[in-house]
């Protein structure tokens, strides 16, 4: 055997890999990354296929890691995605904002505090007309809550992927977060007006969309357009990143958010909107019972599937999978492209059903609506080790790890696996 290793729990393995970087140079295919705060690991080139035999009585004792289910309940698009509009006022406050970003993220990789991030987007939005809320939100999607992991690394104070064409190419840095902030407003400028900014421009690439690409400059003026220019092939973009901002005006579990909520029942008792308010501040209120009959009721009334998702979350929280289940697949079955994150729970349910061949297929699913989502990745991984595919699963970790490299649940599945594999 390669290591005497049977492992319920991948603890005995990382333990190693937790450490600062030695001193001495490590061999070429080992890169340091970060990975929460000043832990830095050596992470080793696996290889892109199996290298070996598995042991499998030492396999099917781990219990892989798996990314969270998301869980942030969302209230309907108050507008079609594509007449939502770079230029704008804000609709959620700062501090919506800055209690959005906490709560997805306790701890992000920033050279500044969140209120301050905020504030610059805030302030550089505002300058130059774009809406700062929705700004921020590309912000988070690109840099994944201020959690990076990709090319970038928090030391650029690079928010938007600036200069990244993949490949391990870093991009563009800025001295301070603000003029980070800066550049990425700047960057929206230059598809959204043909005006150049309000102060000295520090976006590098502001010119090469200036010059060399005529037909986009000036002409993207909702967020949909950056779909494809932004980001490739981007097919849902900007749709992801208004979702971000609808999560973060989501309501509280006030007495305030409450009292706005049964008016908007009163008003509108036949519109799904109030009903998926009032559920989520049920929810977050911890009645159970009533937030879900909102979000049953909104449901009648709902044609985007919001109310749908809404509920499937709630039933998962609750423990009725069942049921949770049944809300995703008619979810999906109305709005297959609905969300990569509605894909991805469903896939979980599967697993937790002991259905790893439909978990893949659910999996794959989320990864055509954001090809760049590691997360689903490794859970192909995890649905093909179920199904003892091993080889299958070896190599989406491997692709896994080219999505984002400092993903930990990734690197923990490789290290496991790897000690998994009998001797040469």
């Amino acid at each position: 055997m390669k290591k005497q290793i049977f492992l319920p729990l991948a603890a005995a393995v990382l333990a190693p890999w937790l450490l600062a970087a030695p001193a001495a140079a490590a061999p070429s295919e080992i890169a340091e990354r970060p990975i929460a705060g000043s832990v830095t690991i050596a992470r080793p080139d696996f290889g892109k296929t199996l290298p070996g035999e598995v042991n499998k009585k030492a396999i099917e004792n781990v219990a892989w890691r798996l990314t969270p289910a998301y869980d942030e309940l969302l209230l309907p698009e108050e507008a079609a995605p594509e007449t939502v509009t770079i230029f704008g006022s804000a609709e959620a406050s700062p501090e919506q904002m800055a209690a959005f970003i906490t709560r997805r993220n306790p701890a992000p990789k920033l050279n500044c505090t969140v209120p301050q991030i905020v504030r610059y987007y805030y302030e550089e939005a505002g300058r130059e007309g774009i809406r700062p809320d929705i700004a921020l939100c590309q912000a988070l999607k690109e840099t994944g809550f201020f959690a990076y992991g990709g090319d970038v690394v928090p030391a650029q104070n690079n928010f938007c992927g600036l200069g990244t064409t993949g490949g391990g190419v870093r991009g563009a840095s800025f001295a301070t977060p603000q003029l980070g902030v800066r550049a990425h407003i700047q960057h929206l400028l230059a598809y959204a007006s043909s005006n150049p900014p309000h102060v000295t421009v520090v976006d590098p690439r502001y010119d090469l969309i200036v010059h060399d690409r005529p037909d986009i400059h000036g002409s993207v003026q909702a967020w949909t357009g950056l779909n494809g220019i932004w980001a490739v092939p981007g097919r849902t973009y900007g749709q992801d990143i208004l979702r971000l901002w609808a999560a973060a005006k989501a309501p509280d579990a006030s007495d305030a958010a409450l009292a706005a909520a049964e008016k908007k029942c009163r008003q509108a008792p036949d519109e799904a909107d109030g009903y998926l308010y009032r559920g989520i501040v049920y929810a977050k209120r911890g009645d159970t019972e009533k937030a879900r009959a909102d979000f049953e009721t909104g449901a009648t009334y709902d044609t985007s599937g919001t109310a749908l998702y809404d509920l499937a979350i709630l039933l998962t929280q609750a423990g009725d999978t069942k049921a949770a289940a049944r809300a995703y697949d008619n979810l999906l079955d109305a709005h297959p492209a609905f969300s990569a994150a509605a894909w991805y729970n469903r896939g979980l349910l599967y697993l937790a059903d002991k259905k790893p061949k439909d978990a893949e297929a659910a999996f794959y699913h989320a990864l055509n609506c954001n090809p760049q989502g590691a997360a689903a990745q490794n859970a192909i991984a995890v649905a093909k080790l179920r199904q003892k595919d091993y080889k299958g699963a070896w190599t989406a970790l491997e692709t896994a790890a080219q999505i984002n490299n400092a993903d930990f649940d990734v690197l923990a599945n490789q290290i496991v696996f790897d000690a998994c594999l009998k001797e040469k």
